[in-house]
């Protein structure tokens, strides 16, 4: 890297690369990493399990090899990892990338992440375990829709932006007003402060076509089972673990344990894993334009090098 782009690197306090799932995030992070001599952090909710690599498409080791890498595969799946946890993380990643001399490169496909590190989120105390225990299992025994008339009688404010078949989010509303005696909503008022000046941070979109992104999916999936992520789906399941931890419901997982418990064939399995991570990838672009919407959105083609001007200016 030449001097005057070195200087202008350290203008900023970090990259941020975001996008779809299948978008190629993971190849620009490497890219750019060379260039800028940077260490990519993930920014995936679901690449932090160890459970789950082949599933989840976490980089592999040739890519890992290239250039440093952190907060991937560091938590079990038994755990429900949050994002207030990665930004406590994340906070460890830049000290320690920054003590190198390096400039870190977060991403993924997480927007809560990203808005953590850039706004802030909220800090909600730890929920006993008993408490989640007790709310899953009435999750479980009655129903989204009988808790979420519970949650709208607690906490009509937090109610009242649920689906009444969102299972996780019911449940999570519910612990912390029974944790706390506290709205999930009054907690996002005051909470961790943002880890990173969004100001001096390079920050980018990866847009893709959606007939181009989608295909890229289904082959992805394909790919995965051939790469072993069944026999990786077999012994996450030989575990045991709650339905709801979020490792349980990484895209695939679900229709893969459901193939092996006998109730559905591979193919079908394989069908519905592609339509949900479809949606998922439609639901990335909506979540983005509305929450993070001065992000520069741009095609995957000529990303690096916007990208590289964006640092450059």
């Amino acid at each position: 890297m030449q001097q005057s782009e070195q200087d202008n690197v350290q203008d900023k306090v970090a990259v941020l690369i975001a996008g779809p799932t299948a978008s190629g995030k993971s190849a620009l992070a490497v890219a750019v990493a060379e260039r800028i001599s940077g260490v990519v952090v993930n920014t995936d909710s679901m690449q932090v399990y160890r459970d789950l690599s082949v599933i989840t498409a976490r980089p592999n080791g040739a890519e890992m090899a290239r250039v440093p890498h952190l907060l991937y595969g560091h938590v079990d799946a038994a755990e429900d990892y949050s994002a207030g946890r990665f930004l406590r993380d994340a906070a460890a990643a830049v000290e320690a990338t920054r003590a190198q001399g390096r400039i870190p490169i977060f991403t993924g496909g997480s927007g809560l992440y990203f808005k953590a590190l850039t706004a802030g989120l909220a800090a909600i105390p730890p929920i006993p375990p008993e408490i989640r225990a007790a709310v899953r299992a009435r999750l479980q025994a009655c129903g989204p829709a009988a808790l979420h008339a519970e949650l709208s009688r607690r906490d009509p404010v937090a109610a009242a932006g649920l689906r009444p078949a969102d299972r996780t989010r019911i449940a999570r509303a519910l612990e912390v007003v029974e944790a706390t005696g506290r709205s999930i909503t009054d907690w996002r008022h005051t909470g961790m402060p943002p880890l990173l000046d969004a100001g001096r941070t390079a920050k980018i979109f990866l847009a893709p076509d959606r007939a181009v992104l989608y295909r890229r999916i289904d082959a992805r999936f394909d790919a995965m089972l051939s790469a072993g992520a069944l026999d990786e789906v077999r012994a996450l399941a030989t575990r045991r673990l709650d339905p709801l931890l979020p490792a349980m419901k990484a895209h695939g997982v679900p229709w893969l344990v459901r193939y092996l418990a006998g109730e559905i064939s591979l193919a079908a399995a394989a069908a519905e894993a592609k339509k949900d991570t479809r949606h998922y990838a439609k639901r990335q672009f909506t979540w983005f334009r509305h929450q993070l919407a001065d992000w520069p959105r741009v095609d995957p083609a000529t990303a690096c090098e916007a990208l590289m001007s964006e640092i450059g200016r």
